[in-house]
């Protein structure tokens, strides 16, 4: 079902845009998916939840004023939430409680409205095939004209954009190709993400830091899968990363993962947690292709061996200094190993 705000482009417009990596299956063989998280403002949920019904069908259940579902969307089931744990719980608490205390519920509101200036609502996708990322997309433009508020509307508006992407398969070899792949571009993504000031200042989009960039560049450095858990837990006991592996490793082992890092927001799936994008919702030039065509260089890179290879030579060699100063700006350098199909 559409709705009226729909933008006035046409499907095989706007499906046109969006590449595909390399890889497009699963290792069983089926398309693989990802999902999407937005966090945003400026429209209260109830109506960002009906948006979103009236654009992709489906049903609204509510479990609190803080967080609803959308179920059975023609995407499939969707969250709808305001980010904050403590308001979240003591919405499901009340909705069981017979007699509410008013003084009790005085106190959730004022904390709510409170919460609602500096705290983002999220939005958080069911796994979508990529083929259907362009539908995806097309409701992002619902909610801009709608009037959603992104990154840049205020300077406490720390919001991101936080991409899912399905592993193409669990093997060792793959999962180091796309770690090397994602430190060798890092700075070309920070660049191109134009990342804003408010979200490079918390610790939620820390980079690797250079002792495990090493490890990883080493040429000899061919892990087991219990060795490469090992090594990314030591160095990175933490979700603080832009690329945040843990929700894959905890579920290649769980009880390895959760014995390094105790926080329960870990969640198990085979999937990568990219996180450095901005929400630029409320920018009319933006919209969910450009963040999907940059991470697609890291999957072209990834599944690209001999170029891979080389960068990551020549990485190695920026890193040690031993190009003294040759190279110059890495963002820049780096560059010159992305595919100018997908620019």
């Amino acid at each position: 079902m559409r709705d009226a705000v729909t933008t006035g482009l046409s499907d095989d417009y706007r499906e046109s845009q969006w590449p595909m990596p390399p890889r497009t299956e699963n290792q069983e063989g089926q398309p693989r998916r990802l999902g999407v998280e937005l966090e945003f403002s400026g429209i209260p949920l109830d109506r960002v939840v009906d948006l979103m019904r009236k654009h992709l069908g489906g049903e609204v259940q509510t479990v609190s004023p803080y967080e609803l579902f959308l179920r059975d969307s023609s995407l499939g089931d969707f969250a709808v939430e305001l980010d904050f744990a403590w308001l979240k719980r003591r919405g499901r608490a009340r909705a069981l409680e017979d007699n509410p205390d008013e003084l009790g519920q005085f106190g959730e509101s004022v904390l709510k409205l409170a919460a609602e200036q500096v705290v983002p609502f999220e939005i958080v996708s069911p796994p979508i095939a990529m083929a259907q990322l362009w539908r995806l997309g097309d409701l992002f433009q619902v909610l801009r004209q709608a009037g959603a508020e992104g990154t840049s509307v205020a300077p406490h508006y720390a919001y991101g954009l936080h991409l899912n992407p399905e592993m193409p398969d669990l093997e060792a070899a793959t999962i180091l190709a796309y770690l090397r792949a994602f430190v060798c571009l890092f700075d070309w993504l920070r660049e191109r993400s134009k990342v804003n000031i408010s979200r490079r200042i918390t610790p939620y989009i820390d980079p690797f830091e250079k002792p495990y960039i090493k490890l990883l560049l080493q040429q000899d450095y061919a892990p087991e899968k219990a060795q490469l858990i090992d090594d990314y837990l030591r160095h990175n006991p933490t979700r603080n990363r832009a690329l945040d592996m843990l929700p894959l490793l905890a579920h290649l082992d769980e009880k390895r993962v959760r014995k390094a890092v105790a926080d329960d927001r870990i969640k198990s799936r085979p999937t990568l947690h990219y996180r450095l994008p901005n929400c630029e919702i409320d920018d009319p030039n933006w919209s969910l292709v450009q963040p999907w065509r940059a991470w697609l260089q890291v999957e072209a890179l990834a599944c690209d061996p001999p170029r891979l290879q080389r960068i990551t030579r020549r990485y190695q060699e920026h890193l040690s200094g031993l190009a003294g100063g040759l190279f110059g700006d890495w963002a820049e350098v780096s560059a010159e190993y992305l595919l100018p199909e997908l620019a």
